[in-house]
């Protein structure tokens, strides 16, 4: 407890309200649906599009409906739950291709390893979101699939990344003296490599998962992510788009929650960033 204290205490003011908007968004996607007397998919078209209750609407609906009167707290904690599923499962996918290939290049020079790059290559210069908008568009849009898209984007980033961190750490002396030792490439590389480069996933996972979030909402908001009568708070911010004067509050309460969420992770992972690099730590030491 004392430790966490002391990170606590450690943390900048922006990055302590990025982490307690990141928990309440946690908490609220998991247990939100309980807030709520209503199902998400419950219609009721005698109470469409009703104001939030602290605008003279339905004390029942605290942020309103929508055009088919569900209710938008509901709607919101659905969608809050999957559109972190998918940003998390994503990122994550992502995440376990790119260090696999990153590891493989960075071990195993040579064909393999231009093969490796040349996708990254390829995979840069092409748009992720050309690719999935082209692949949603042939297929019938699933959540597995949408997951599997987004997965399939950042990838190569990764791939760089590890890459580059594994040839620095492979020339070190204690993986040479190991080698000389007999020990396997699958020990080297699962008990000193890798946890040493960990720390570099892990900065580049707090970094990409915004911007998997933000892939997720695009999808959604152009009809090509989440389908009915499943939701998401892309989905939900494209069902309030054609009603931004009459009915704001179905696109600013999703819309607010997305950026707030975007901004809050990019903060927190700036900050883990120049906690976990001893070169950036040391700057600011000196500064300090």
């Amino acid at each position: 407890m004392r430790r966490i204290g002391a990170i606590w205490s450690a943390m900048p003011w922006a990055v302590r309200i990025s982490a307690i908007f990141t928990g309440l968004f946690v908490l609220f996607a998991l247990f939100g649906p309980l807030l709520s007397h209503f199902d998400f998919r419950q219609t009721s078209l005698l109470e469409r599009l009703k104001p939030p209750s602290f605008l003279g609407g339905d004390p029942k609906h605290l942020l309103g409906t929508d055009d088919r009167g569900r209710d938008l707290v509901a709607r919101l904690a659905m969608g809050s739950q999957v559109t972190l599923l998918v940003a998390v499962t994503g990122t994550l996918i992502g995440a376990v291709l790119g260090s696999f290939l990153g590891l493989v290049a960075g071990g195993r020079r040579g064909r393999l390893e231009s093969i490796i790059m040349m996708a990254v290559d390829v995979q840069a210069s092409i748009p992720i979101i050309i690719i999935a908008l082209f692949v949603l568009a042939i297929f019938k849009s699933s959540l597995t699939l949408l997951i599997i898209m987004i997965g399939f984007g950042g990838w190569e980033t990764y791939a760089r990344l590890v890459r580059a961190a594994t040839l620095s750490v492979r020339e070190r002396g204690y993986i040479t003296a190991e080698r000389v030792m007999g020990a396997s490439t699958a020990r080297i590389y699962l008990r000193h490599i890798l946890p040493n480069i960990f720390n570099v996933i892990l900065v580049q996972f707090t970094i990409n998962l915004p911007l998997t979030v933000l892939l997720e909402t695009g999808l959604s908001f152009l009809g090509l992510g989440v389908q009915p009568p499943m939701t998401s708070l892309g989905e939900i911010m494209s069902n309030g788009r054609d009603r931004l004067t009459t009915a704001w509050w179905l696109t600013m309460f999703p819309g607010g929650i997305i950026v707030c969420l975007a901004l809050s992770v990019s903060i927190m992972g700036d900050w883990l960033r120049d906690q976990l690099d001893p070169t950036l730590r040391n700057r600011g030491a000196r500064n300090g």
